[in-house]
């Protein structure tokens, strides 16, 4: 589970041996140029499954016709890293990767410009019924009365999910004089009004925009996120655009508000299922749609090649992977060293960020005990890594999250102290927001694993793992009893119950492990109880 040290890669440099590249599908000269014009690169453009000797292979450049599968990477046992061309890496076999210590590198921002470009050029068509007046004229008809459009200057522009293409998008929308309202979790006030945007909750976005474009990763949280409900919360008459994921936006919510009227158009590049050549929502005039080309563009295609192409060329040469989906480079001793650690910190980001869904501001990492003579960078990547991951529209790694973090707004960092509570190890994590701070105090123990034992001010003791619901009470006699009776009304059991305090009668915390994922009427259901706060779900 490590990738190969630079000190084994620079092998090959030092005796004057050749790095093989094969490239297996489609890409020009010029993408390639990085490795074409190095002299101890043999670069091979060929079909992967038309190679007989994949096993003399370092590299491995595929764009989304490839798929690298365990097979071709035990048939390729010199394989030391893959490049995606592009930003998705559906079509590799990530865990198989991991395992057999080959780096996954992809091409994050080569097509954002691609991206932002193409989803305003789908706004524009929507709003003016571009391609239904081509249509029109191209069949002989000349009937202006039909295709009135809509001016976007003076409208509201809902952005939902402000990343690089998020933003992007929104300096082209402030040109044609729009409003632009985001909601983003992780996008604070002050980063929001040096980039000339207003920030606020999913339910605002939705009363007030008069168009809607997500831009979102596609997760539990983010798959069906304009489904029924939230379409309703919309302006009658609102254009809804998904240019990101499909899934994003529930299609058969789509079609029925479409047929309502209360939908007054949508723009489509991307489907739940695809090639979606027979999706329904295709049958309607007021639904503009592309066969998935946000990214498709001249310029897009040669960055992200050329962006692959020399971030293979720098890790073969002994640089480390920029961009790596998996893991850091890192030797193989001082991984197994920290192995315990990595997983603990992790999850550690994994709960703090469902745990605090207002926008951060920084979130600094404090290392006691034992674990201070390791090196904790690596695990302070790690905690940021869990913390971004299911919360923005690209890929995050231990490599690059410190990064992406700061392009957000958030300040990261880590010290060393000398409190450990007790333990042989600690590590704690604090969160800062614009309104809320949330700390997480957990350790290894080698009997039983990572454990989470401090949250905020509350002394708890679990195993962070499965399908958690995190509760903030008052401690009353009877309000564990109420909250066993509900859920078990909802066929909800309880595997395992956490409970911490300050002093009796006062503020106090519950974790519960149960069998399945909860759902928000359980939540709900849960803070009926008088004497329950909030109810959050946490899922690991």
């Amino acid at each position: 589970m490590i990738q190969q040290p630079a000190q084994e890669l620079n092998e090959k440099e030092t005796n004057n041996e050749t790095y093989r590249v094969l490239v297996s599908d489609p890409m020009s000269n010029e993408g390639l140029q990085p490795l074409l014009n190095e002299e101890n690169v043999d670069c091979v453009q060929k079909n992967v499954n038309e190679v007989d000797d994949l096993d003399s292979y370092d590299a491995l450049l595929v764009r989304s016709g490839t798929t690298v599968t365990a097979d071709i990477m035990d048939k390729m046992n010199n394989l030391k890293i893959i490049a995606r061309a592009g930003v998705g890496v559906d079509n590799i076999d990530i865990d198989a990767a991991t395992e057999r210590g080959i780096v996954v590198v992809n091409a994050p921002d080569g097509n954002t410009i691609s991206t932002a470009e193409h989803t305003f050029a789908m706004i524009m068509a929507l709003v003016r019924k571009i391609p239904q007046a081509n249509a029109s004229i191209k069949s002989g008809e000349w009937n202006r009365k039909a295709f009135q459009g809509t001016e976007l200057r003076g409208k509201t522009l809902g952005i939902i999910g402000f990343g690089r293409i998020g933003s992007e998008l929104s300096k082209r929308a402030r040109g044609f004089e729009m409003s632009i309202i985001v909601y983003d979790p992780f996008l604070t006030k002050e980063r929001a009004e040096k980039l000339g945007v207003k920030t606020s909750d999913l339910d605002e976005v939705l009363q007030t925009s008069d168009i809607i474009t997500v831009h979102t990763p596609l997760t539990k949280d983010t798959k069906g996120m304009l489904g029924m409900e939230n379409i309703k919360k919309t302006k009658k008459g609102v254009f809804l655009i998904n240019c990101a994921r499909g899934g994003i936006i529930d299609e058969a919510a789509l079609k029925h508000y479409l047929e309502t009227g209360h939908v007054a158009g949508a723009a489509l590049d991307v489907y739940e299922e695809e090639p979606a050549v027979d999706n329904e929502l295709l049958s309607f005039d007021q639904v503009v749609s592309t066969p998935h080309i946000a990214a498709s563009t001249k310029e897009a295609q040669l960055n992200v090649a050329s962006q692959v192409s020399e971030e293979v060329l720098q890790f073969l040469n002994g640089s480390p992977a920029l961009n790596s989906i998996n893991l850091p480079t890192i030797s193989k001793e001082k991984f197994e060293q920290l192995a315990p650690y990595y997983e603990l910190a992790k999850k550690m980001g994994y709960i703090s960020s469902q745990s605090v869904k207002t926008p951060v501001q920084s979130i600094e990492v404090e290392y006691s005990g034992e674990v201070t003579e390791l090196e904790t960078s690596v695990l302070t990547r790690a905690l940021i890594a869990g913390f971004l991951q299911s919360r923005i529209d690209t890929t995050v790694n231990d490599v690059n999250a410190a990064l992406i973090a700061k392009e957000r707004g958030i300040t990261s960092g880590e010290k060393q102290g000398t409190n450990t509570l007790g333990y042989s190890n600690l590590l704690q994590a604090t969160v800062k927001g614009e309104n809320r701070t949330f700390t997480i105090h957990g350790t290894y123990v080698k009997e039983y694993g990572p454990r989470i034992v401090r949250i905020n001010d509350f002394h708890v003791d679990f195993y962070p793992t499965g399908h958690l619901i995190y509760i903030q009470h008052t401690d009353k006699p009877g309000v564990i009893g109420k909250m066993g009776q509900l859920l078990g009304q909802h066929d909800v059991n309880i595997a395992t119950m956490q409970v911490g305090r300050k002093n009796e009668g006062g503020d106090a915390i519950m974790m519960l492990a149960v069998d399945e994922e909860p759902s928000e009427e359980v939540l709900e259901v849960l803070t009926s109880i008088e004497e329950i706060k909030h109810a959050e779900k946490i899922e690991l």
